[in-house]
């Protein structure tokens, strides 16, 4: 097992200038580890996402992780990838900062397998923490091999399929010299048969109904 502590990598605040949208990200003009931190991401079967809650929401360095990562949002290559998120807090709810991940990472192309809140206080020792929710982690543990073995991220949901359908039909009326167009299409994605990122686990009528409600919503907002 990996473990990556994001606050031990150099990761410097995105500068907004679009760089890795309009050329790719091999250009991006931030020299930091982002890089090394993607490639270990694409290399893992599944992520953990963890992290603390500060003023309910992530804390600022895994923003700026996520603001990082800005471009995956057009190009989805964590496709196929599944992950679990965790959010620890004092005493308020953890529901805001889990949604914030939950977004970021199907945004890329992450099956989200579960999430789960847990109020650890302030200084609360790790064994303290293992007595009180020991079991839950187990569990959760459990859950996350039995998903990865099972493929569940085969298994998508109708609101999955009707997104993918309008991006399908947003990024084939992109410009043809665009790095979005270009990486869509080298995929087999702008492809009118293609029907997800991979072959879905869904019934043709669950698909159908999705692309045709995904093809009229495109239609007013693409």
């Amino acid at each position: 097992m990996d473990t990556l502590y994001l606050g031990h990598m150099n990761i410097e605040p995105c500068r907004g200038c679009r760089t890795c949208f309009d050329k790719g990200e091999a250009f991006c003009p931030i020299k930091d580890d982002m890089a090394e931190i993607k490639a270990r991401m694409k290399a893992a079967d599944a992520l953990i996402v963890a992290g603390p809650v500060y003023v309910d929401d992530v804390n600022g360095i895994m923003k700026n992780w996520i603001d990082r990562l800005a471009h995956v949002c057009h190009r989805p290559e964590f496709a196929g990838k599944s992950a679990y998120l965790v959010a620890t807090v004092g005493s308020t709810r953890a529901s805001h900062t889990l949604r914030t991940m939950d977004t970021a990472l199907r945004t890329w192309g992450f099956y989200i397998i579960g999430k789960a809140g847990f109020k650890t206080h302030a200084r609360m020792e790790k064994e303290q923490i293992e007595k009180l929710y020991g079991a839950w982690l187990t569990v959760i543990a459990e859950n996350i091999f039995l998903n990865i073995k099972g493929e569940h991220y085969k298994e998508v949901s109708f609101v999955s399929l009707m997104m993918f359908k309008i991006q399908q039909v947003g990024w084939s009326k992109a410009k043809r010299d665009s790095i979005d167009y270009q990486y869509w299409q080298s995929k087999g994605w702008l492809d009118g048969k293609q029907k997800f990122f991979f072959k879905p686990k869904a019934n043709g009528l669950k698909i159908s109904a999705a692309r045709i409600t995904g093809a009229v919503i495109a239609k007013f907002f693409v």
